[in-house]
């Protein structure tokens, strides 16, 4: 004959061990914990490389963009009346005609100026 197993048995509950922290202690924990949080997010905001300061570094960057793209262009149109002024003597005649009041020779100049309208006293207008 085979011997019969011997039944199982159940262990006996352990009981739960005392809290190792006092409720004094855990609530200290609880505020100091707070606090540390609370410094990080506040110089996570606005400390050295901070969101406000990554903000404002930002709109630096776009504003310096946009300045040095103004800057491209002038430069382009600047190359592109030297190109035509090397290029075309007819641009040359008309920036000295523009800008230095230059004529030609044989050229009578005519001042015409602007004269307030006649108005009628009689009519009223």
């Amino acid at each position: 004959m085979v011997p019969s197993p011997t039944p199982l048995r159940r262990r006996k509950p352990v009981p739960a061990a005392p809290p190792a922290w006092s409720p004094l202690r855990a609530r200290l924990l609880n505020y100091v914990l707070g606090f540390i949080t609370v410094v990080l997010v506040v110089d996570a905001l606005v400390g050295d490389r901070g969101l406000l300061d990554t903000m404002r570094a930002r709109r630096q960057h776009a504003e310096l963009s946009a300045a040095l793209a103004q800057k491209r262009q002038q430069n382009a149109r600047l190359r592109d009346d030297i190109r035509r002024y090397r290029e075309d003597p007819s641009a040359i005649e008309a920036l000295a005609r523009e800008d230095l009041g230059l004529m030609r020779q044989g050229e009578i100049l005519f001042i015409v100026r602007d004269v307030k309208p006649f108005v009628d006293k009689a009519q009223g207008k």
